[in-house]
């Protein structure tokens, strides 16, 4: 199982090898690179698929710092520079789109093309924050079964909570939200609900940008994909059909679609 001390953490992080461009994928909160499985068997035969795990979360290390959205984009770009893999293609969703936006801004050389999934440029409303204080509290001292329920309507849309024929799947991913260490896990919800908006970075990213948004989105509403779009220019829109805040499970064949467009546009 490989792990790489960067930055600080210990990262966790698989890879299926091979000759062709890297595509490198980056989860949202409460997950882990395994949110990407669909991807990563859709494209492993033609590319070099990578995921990781932010640092407090999935299989990484916990510390003591380091989870602010510049410190966990300095986590990837250490994870690319220590793979030999860069520039790469780059999949960021929710958290993972915080990482991406910042990287693809800051560190252009280590991307050939970014595609952000149910995210945000801006900084969390400050009405949400006592509601997730509470949350995080919760998951602190209770355990964090005391707010999977929650999450679990957070996370996935209407369809996929709804959908009999996907019962299994809505326990697996209950039972993975919950295994995470709580530890980990409310210093990373406190990093991302505490973040900056990073609006002011938009006009700086200069590649090819395919941005996808779940119709059903409720943690991250189309609307913030739209203004993403509005500001980068050349950035491709994407509104992924009976979907929620975790696309990549619910809609992947969607998905997989709008990665392989953004990855022509950069090398057709």
């Amino acid at each position: 199982m490989p792990f790489a001390d960067l930055n600080g953490a210990h990262i966790h992080y698989t890879d299926t090898g091979g000759d062709g461009d890297a595509v490198v994928f980056s989860h949202g909160l409460l997950h882990h690179g395994g949110m990407f499985a669909a991807q990563v068997a859709h494209l492993k035969d033609d590319y070099r698929v990578i995921t990781f795990d932010h640092r407090g979360q999935g299989q990484s290390g916990i510390t003591d710092d380091g989870y602010d959205m510049d410190t966990l984009s300095e986590d990837a770009a250490a994870l690319i520079a220590h793979l030999g893999v860069g520039p790469c293609h780059f999949v960021g969703l929710s958290m993972g789109g915080f990482v991406g936006m910042r990287l693809a801004a800051r560190r252009p050389d280590v991307l050939r093309s970014l595609t952000l999934l149910n995210t945000s440029s801006e900084a969390e409303p400050t009405s949400n924050r006592p509601k997730y204080a509470v949350m995080t509290f919760c998951a602190r001292w209770l355990g964090l079964g005391s707010v999977v329920g929650g999450a679990m309507k957070s996370m996935f849309g209407r369809t996929f909570l709804n959908d009999p024929a996907r019962a299994q799947e809505r326990a697996f991913w209950r039972a993975s939200m919950t295994s995470g260490d709580r530890i980990g896990i409310t210093r990373a919800v406190k990093a991302v609900f505490a973040r900056e908006g990073c609006e002011a970075l938009l006009g700086q990213i200069d590649l090819p940008v395919g941005i996808g948004a779940g119709e059903e989105d409720v943690a991250t509403v189309p609307a913030k994909s739209e203004r993403i779009q509005a500001a980068i220019k050349g950035a491709q829109l994407t509104v992924f059909k009976g979907a929620g805040h975790s696309s990549t499970i619910e809609t992947p064949d969607q998905v997989n679609v709008l990665i392989a467009q953004t990855i022509a546009r950069a090398t057709g």
